[in-house]
């Protein structure tokens, strides 16, 4: 069955790139964790050529309902003139961890003081 959740997968040529994608992409609660597995080796078509380059794939966990979020904060923060950014359904998982994905990347409440009279 499926569920509400996302991974989403970005590449980075740098460790500085991924450390900064990284970041903010928990701060803003636009992913629950993001794992990070170096030593990726892409071959791809780029502009008429083969290029091969090595880089730091990103595993974000994500709600599905923050797709958007999550590509516009990757757009804006990646020097890739055209930065992978692909979605992939979670069919199914670990109740408690998607429980815990899913408080995780919840808008934060923000806390009201009371009133006084």
């Amino acid at each position: 069955m499926a569920t509400q959740y996302d991974l989403c997968f970005v590449t980075a040529g740098d460790r500085a790139t991924a450390d900064k994608l990284t970041a903010g992409l928990l701060r803003e609660r636009l992913a629950a964790c993001v794992t990070a597995l170096p030593g990726a080796r892409s071959a791809y078509l780029w502009k008429g050529r083969v290029e091969q380059a090595r880089e730091i794939l990103l595993v974000v966990k994500t709600r599905r309902a923050l797709r958007r979020g999550v590509t516009d904060f990757v757009k804006r923060h990646h020097p890739y003139e055209v930065p992978e950014i692909i979605f992939a359904a979670i069919d199914a998982g670990s109740r408690p961890y998607l429980d815990w994905l899913g408080e995780s990347t919840a808008p934060k409440k923000i806390k009201r003081t009371p009133e006084r009279k």
